[in-house]
């Protein structure tokens, strides 16, 4: 008997010594969670018992649109505007559904989704700071305070606001909220987001145990940077009017959406950028479709078609390889291998030479011309003219676009590149290429950012930037005279303006079919590139289509809206008649 005691006395010994031992190790496991895991939040919440802290936000540096006529007048493109926060403190609130009839009313909430969300949050309990609407206006606020609704609060808010509403709003982009907060998002706004940002400030202040702030105390003081400003190279009246016009012609001709891009072959400064359809980056959520986010200037990048027979041109004269008054024979097609490629509707000229094939688009011509070339020789010189790479324009979601079928050491490839097909680009490059071929030859970098102005007050001007030299002076000034030409007496015509000397290409590019490899028989784009005046270029100009509905070729709709177009820039920047 003793020893079955003994027994279990040292069973019930050995039970609770387990015990401890397992208590002692949890209470260290948590002291060490509590030290190490949680050290910086308890001290932060330390901190925060005996300081009272503050974040202070900067204002987000606005963007502004040039007026060429008053160089000292700016015009706000993006700007901060003050509105309120309505919020409740429901341990204040007494009549919830009174409170909500008054917003709906004086707010003019439609939605009944969103009503019912702020019922939801007017009747939680034992809430201090419950938003209910944000981005009311002065007036709103004013008229809300007027009923003196118990609980029912405001505070002051800025929110990105948008002068011109859906003019350019590509170029642009918006700020909304993401996960990482109130973002930049696309174009200028999405690039230059942390510039635009500026730096957060803070205001640390020593507290009593109740929570008062102590006057004598300690305090730290980091003032908030606000964000850098930026001057856009682009006119305001030029924007409007150009953007206007695309609208117009777009609709006019049936068009998924189209593109204008002007810039000044001389600096590569952007002079106006525009897309259609356009959004209002104001409410830039009610969009039915994202994508219509992306700048398709940058960011699309397509077949450009017979527009790029200039290039193919420049290549062969800067080679001399061929001039304006070589002769070669069109038989209406070429075969290479196994394909047989044919000139547009079939046509058939005999005998044509280099400026003729530049006026009647002549595919067979422009083949012969590369041939004349070599595939090698070819693709240096289309890579040197900024083809492949990114410009590095300062937007969101610019692609390089593809010429890759050259390094492919294939005739065919060489003679489908020379009319623009079986090659990409975005509209951003052709137009600096075209630039090249109109101010001697020199590849310019594009910007948009005329001046960047600091916090401090500092001023920083963006100076021009020239990459490289791509074909002879003697070259661009001859090409500049073909293209003429094309516009003078070729398939151009309705881009000319009466009194000037324009130089310009067409392009009808068919669009490849990526499910079947085929290229489709009822889609194309339509583009058309150009310059004035030949003598002294100050603009170049890009007009594109995307699968205009009624219209076949871009002689016909790209070609007039640059007409169009150049008729105004030409007045309003007071260029001399030439002829």
């Amino acid at each position: 008997m003793i020893r079955e005691r003994n027994k279990f006395g040292s069973n019930r010994l050995a039970v609770l010594g387990t015990v401890i031992f397992i208590f002692t190790v949890i209470v260290i496991l948590k002291l060490a969670y509590l030290m190490i895991v949680k050290h910086d939040y308890y001290i932060a919440l330390a901190n925060n018992q005996h300081y009272a802290n503050t974040e202070l936000n900067p204002n987000r540096g606005d963007i502004y649109l040039q007026d060429y006529k008053e160089p000292d007048k700016l015009y706000p493109y993006a700007t901060n505007r003050k509105y309120y926060l309505v919020y409740a403190n429901t341990i204040e609130v007494k009549y919830p559904q009174d409170i909500l009839t008054k917003l709906v009313a004086v707010l003019k909430i439609e939605d009944e989704e969103e009503q019912d969300i702020i019922l939801q949050r007017l009747i939680k309990e034992d809430d201090v700071y419950e938003p209910l609407k944000h981005k009311i206006s002065e007036e709103e606020m004013i008229q809300l305070a007027e009923y003196e609704l118990p609980g029912i609060y405001f505070e002051e808010e800025n929110w990105r606001y948008y002068p011109e509403n859906a003019m350019g709003s590509q170029l642009l982009g918006f700020v909304g909220y993401t996960d990482a907060g109130y973002q930049g998002q696309y174009g200028l706004e999405g690039y230059f987001n942390e510039e635009l940002s500026g730096i957060k400030g803070q205001l640390s202040s020593s507290r009593d145990s109740g929570g008062r702030i102590i006057p004598t105390g300690d305090r730290v003081y980091e003032t908030a940077k606000d964000g850098f400003n930026l001057v856009l190279t682009i006119d305001r009246s030029l924007q409007f009017y150009t953007c206007s016009m695309l609208a117009k012609h777009s609709i006019k001709y049936g068009a998924e959406n189209g593109t204008v891009i002007i810039l000044n072959p001389n600096t590569g400064a952007i002079m106006a950028m525009c897309s259609y359809p356009e959004f209002d980056p104001n409410n830039y959520n009610e969009v039915e479709d994202i994508d219509i986010y992306n700048n398709p200037a940058v960011y699309s990048a397509y077949e450009p078609g017979s527009v790029f027979k200039a290039i193919t041109m420049a290549i062969a004269l800067d080679q001399e390889k061929v001039k304006p008054d070589t002769m070669f024979v069109d038989t209406g097609e070429v075969t290479i291998g196994k394909y047989t490629i044919k000139n547009a509707e079939g046509k058939i000229y005999g005998e044509q030479n280099m400026s003729q094939v530049l006026e009647k688009s002549i595919n067979t011509g422009a083949i012969w011309a590369a041939q004349q070339v070599g595939l090698d020789k070819f693709n240096e010189y289309v890579e040197n003219f900024g083809f492949g790479e990114k410009t590095g324009i300062t937007l969101t979601g610019e692609v390089s676009g593809n010429i890759s079928s050259l390094a492919k050491k294939s005739d065919i490839y060489l003679a489908t590149a020379s009319y623009g097909q079986g090659i990409s680009a975005t509209p951003i490059q052709l137009v600096t290429a075209f630039a090249a071929i109109a101010n001697g030859g020199k590849l310019v970098e594009p910007y948009l950012v005329d001046q960047i102005v600091f916090d401090s007050g500092l001023v920083e001007k963006n100076e021009p930037s020239i990459i490289r030299q791509v074909i002879s002076k003697k070259t661009s000034m001859t090409l500049s005279a073909m293209l003429a030409s094309v516009v003078e007496v070729g398939h151009a015509t309705l881009a000319g303006v009466p009194g000037y000397y324009i130089a310009g290409k067409t392009g009808t590019a068919q669009v490849i079919n990526y499910q079947t490899g085929e290229y489709d028989a009822d889609k194309t784009v339509h583009t058309f590139v150009g310059f004035a005046p030949i003598n002294n270029p100050q603009y170049v100009m890009l007009t594109k289509f995307h699968h205009p509905s009624n219209v076949e070729f871009a002689a016909s709709s790209a070609a007039p809206l640059f007409g169009e177009i150049s008729k105004f820039l030409l007045n309003y920047l007071q260029i001399p008649v030439e002829k």
